[in-house]
């Protein structure tokens, strides 16, 4: 079907919303945010990761609808999570760090669009959180850009007159930081494992390399929370153009690979190949295949 990038026989699809948020390790917190995000769209995945201390809600539902569930979430966001507290090795800028509309039908992009503009709306006058855009809505305005120099680089920024919010007040939010707001079509958050001894210099170094700017968005890290492993972790920005199997070739020509993750959903044509004696820690075909796991009607 033309301009369908995820393919189903059925004629409705949601629109969906991956927000992120700046916590991974405390259960209650995210679970206070995961029930306000539920109060008005169908949760469908969170990924808690401690390294990262971030955590991932994989979200969907109706226009109109799905940025009330994004404002009740970020509303819990802000009141749970103080920035001024170390919040681990992820990039990051705001509580509710980044909350973009994903549209998987090309004729969805206009209303994600809309989505997105009314989303940052509400979480900049509501909740007195500036919101910038970024991607399409910003004139291709990458995350990267933003969050370069972290929350305090930021409203350095901010303060000198180079960047202005779209959204919200002037001032970044003292506990909770800015938002980033955007609509776009599906990427994959993509993690793999280095083989020990792997150290994180070797991982930034493959991160480094692998990094291709639209393409992919790559980090090096250590994961102490697993003996001190190191971690490659990606966004894989156009998953049927650069399927998930030439990323891990890539890697593994350049170090050992002990195992991947992928969080949140992923179209099935970004598996194809995937190499089947590679581990991928905690995958659910069933609920993070986006053919398998969107609510269609």
């Amino acid at each position: 079907m033309r301009g369908r990038i995820v393919t189903a026989v059925n004629e409705w699809m949601p629109l969906v919303a991956v927000p992120n948020v700046s916590e991974g390790r405390d259960v209650g917190v995210l679970d206070s945010i995961g029930a306000a995000f539920a109060r008005d769209a169908r949760l469908l995945d969170r990924h808690n990761d401690r390294d990262h201390h971030r955590a991932v809600f994989t979200l969907a539902g109706e226009p109109g609808r799905l940025a009330q569930a994004l404002l009740g979430g970020a509303r819990e966001a802000v009141a749970r999570i103080d920035l001024g507290q170390p919040r681990g090795e992820h990039p990051h800028v705001g509580a509710l760090d980044v909350a973009p509309i994903v549209y998987f039908d090309l004729a969805l992009r206009g209303a994600a669009c809309a989505e997105a503009l009314l989303t940052a709306e509400l979480i900049g006058s509501e909740l007195g959180v500036p919101v910038f855009l970024y991607g399409a809505l910003a004139g291709g305005r990458t995350r990267a850009e933003l969050r370069r120099g972290g929350r305090a680089g930021l409203a350095a920024r901010v303060a000198a007159g180079e960047l202005r919010p779209d959204f919200g007040p002037l001032e970044l939010h003292a506990t909770a930081g800015a938002t980033l707001v955007a609509a776009r079509p599906p990427l994959v958050a993509f993690n793999i494992e280095l083989a020990a001894p792997a150290d994180e210099a070797l991982a930034k170094q493959i991160a480094a390399s692998v990094r291709e700017p639209g393409v992919i968005a790559a980090i090096g890290l250590t994961l102490h929370s697993r003996g001190g492993l190191a971690q490659v972790s990606m966004n894989v920005e156009d998953p049927l153009r650069t399927p998930l199997a030439a990323i891990v070739a890539r890697v593994a020509a350049l170090a050992p690979v002990s195992a991947a993750e992928i969080v949140g959903l992923v179209p099935q044509a970004a598996l194809d190949g995937f190499p089947e004696g590679l581990e991928l820690r905690g995958f659910d075909r069933a609920g993070q295949v986006a053919e398998n796991a969107l609510p269609f009607s």
